[in-house]
């Protein structure tokens, strides 16, 4: 394990390990650790996304972390409002280097049709509070050779032909997801919304989706501020979802 001094925000460097959300969970219940705290590893032996999903990546080749965030003052209610902000961040980051990039609701990163990065956000609660979150990233950066059945795969790497520096995307997410906090904690959050609808994969038109009963055409109407994704379908109903319950057709 190393400890980073050259960037302004406490980073620890791991070599290889299980997981970084597991890691930076465990450690933050044995010891104080300040906000933003950052735990980064070459390589995972158990990677984790969404519902247990497993996260491909070759060692040295991606970004993997973790990282503590504490909205003390953000209901639980609100706490997709994190999510928006973790999305939007990596948005900003990856629009740096290449177009084209969106947020596929709830908080998969797309290029194009494919996906760049996931995201995994878990919470410590205290009453109706978030006393502290871990936010997992997986972000394909330099990695041009995927061979799990992930559908959609692709890095950085691949769309700009170039390898790029990992330590210098990762302060720059920090830098942008610390400007999107301060509207969070500035309780700036129709700004987060609007910035999140914005950029959402395939906002505008109409798209197939599937469901519990089958494959429709539907438009995008909004994402309220709990996370229920809302759509129109070509009769004019509409229909609202949350997390799991829909599926985009790609």
């Amino acid at each position: 394990m190393t400890q980073k001094s050259k960037f302004s925000f406490n980073l620890i460097q791991l070599d290889e390990i299980d997981s970084t959300n597991n890691y930076l969970k465990q450690l933050s219940r044995t010891k104080e650790l300040d906000e933003f705290t950052v735990v980064t590893a070459r390589y995972q032996t158990a990677g984790k996304g969404q519902r247990g999903n497993y996260w491909e990546s070759e060692k040295n080749m991606n970004l993997m972390f973790s990282l503590l965030a504490k909205p003390y003052a953000l209901p639980i209610k609100y706490q997709f409002l994190l999510s928006e902000v973790v999305s939007l961040a990596l948005l900003q980051t990856l629009s740096q280097f290449t177009d084209n990039i969106s947020i596929k609701w709830p908080n998969d990163i797309y290029w194009k049709d494919k996906k760049i990065s996931g995201i995994l956000i878990e919470h410590d609660l205290m009453d109706d509070k978030i006393s502290q979150s871990i936010l997992g990233v997986g972000l394909n950066v330099n990695q041009v050779s995927f061979y799990s059945d992930a559908p959609n795969p692709i890095s950085l790497a691949q769309i700009t032909n170039k390898i790029l520096p990992l330590d210098d995307i990762l302060n720059l997410f920090i830098l942008r997801f610390k400007e999107l906090y301060n509207l969070l904690n500035t309780n700036q959050w129709n700004k987060i919304e609007a910035l999140y609808i914005e950029n959402l994969y395939r906002s505008k038109g109409f798209h197939l989706y599937a469901d519990q009963h089958g494959v429709f055409s539907a438009k995008l109407k909004t994402v309220d501020s709990d996370g229920t994704f809302r759509l129109t379908d070509e009769q004019g109903k509409e229909r609202a979802y949350l997390f799991k319950e829909v599926q985009y057709i790609i």
